[in-house]
């Protein structure tokens, strides 16, 4: 494993890779179209990756994140209107590149073809159990391709942690004294093997990329700093096949946004 200091440089030796690449408003050149394979889009079940988000959705900052509004009623007006005031990261929620890169993509210009995806789910949830702290690393995704084969190109790769099991419970954040939170997420090396791969995003049932100690966002920092996009508070995972599944993810197309909450859905 990296010391602190290997860490702090690689997520900041691909941030730095990410600002030298052409900019983000740069036209990508002329392809012919290509075929779509029916096959890998078929499915004959739809899965529910997203929490419903109440007005005291566990969240990192451990304020609230969502206030709701009557504006017009059914009863008074003829129909019903709320207004929402709402934390871009609440919920399950995207992580656009934005979020850590101010040259990255943000919501809104993240192409939908980056967006309905191949799933590979890694499950870490029998560590997890014992080891709040516990991280997706190396060996995991060496492991899972052992005996599922290679990460598609193009996919996402989630962590299974079995976290959802605590939400609506104060373990979900589980903070302890000086309100550091311990909950699992990706190690640093972990993401630097993915950033490797053609990957478009990796995913977590918990509320960070970063696992809950983090004090510098590496993760976020290298994965997001590449412009590639997170996934938090995913959940349903344990109802997934490690392999197979395609993830449609229902992003926010607000103009601006650093990330905000999405209908996420897999189809298996």
């Amino acid at each position: 494993m990296c010391t602190p200091g290997c860490l702090h440089h690689i997520a900041h030796t691909y941030a730095a890779a990410a600002r030298k690449s052409p900019s983000r408003s740069a036209k990508p050149a002329a392809s012919k179209p290509k075929s779509v394979d029916a096959h890998r889009f078929s499915f004959s079940r739809a899965v529910d990756l997203t929490h419903t988000i109440t007005t005291d959705f566990p969240t990192f900052s451990g304020n609230d994140q969502l206030s709701m509004q009557k504006l017009q009623t059914l009863e008074q007006d003829g129909y019903n209107v709320m207004l929402w005031t709402i934390h871009e990261h609440t919920g399950t929620h995207l992580d656009a590149p934005f979020h850590f890169n101010s040259e990255g993509n943000t919501a809104d210009q993240i192409g939908v073809e980056k967006l309905v995806v191949p799933l590979a789910v890694i499950d870490i949830s029998m560590r997890a159990q014992d080891n709040p702290d516990a991280r997706v690393t190396p060996d995991d995704i060496t492991a899972y391709e052992a005996q599922y084969g290679p990460l598609p190109d193009g996919a996402c790769v989630a962590m299974f942690s079995g976290w959802e099991r605590h939400l609506g419970k104060p373990k979900y954040r589980n903070a302890g004294d000086g309100g550091v939170m311990r909950f699992p997420g990706f190690h640093i090396e972990a993401a630097a093997m993915l950033l490797e791969r053609d990957i478009c995003g990796i995913a977590v049932d918990t509320l960070s990329l970063d696992h809950g100690a983090s004090t510098d966002f590496a993760v976020h920092h290298a994965w997001l700093g590449v412009r590639r996009w997170g996934i938090e508070s995913v959940a349903n995972l344990s109802t997934l096949p490690p392999v197979g599944a395609t993830l449609v993810v229902g992003a926010p197309k607000i103009a601006g946004a650093s990330g905000g909450p999405s209908r996420v859905i897999a189809l298996v």
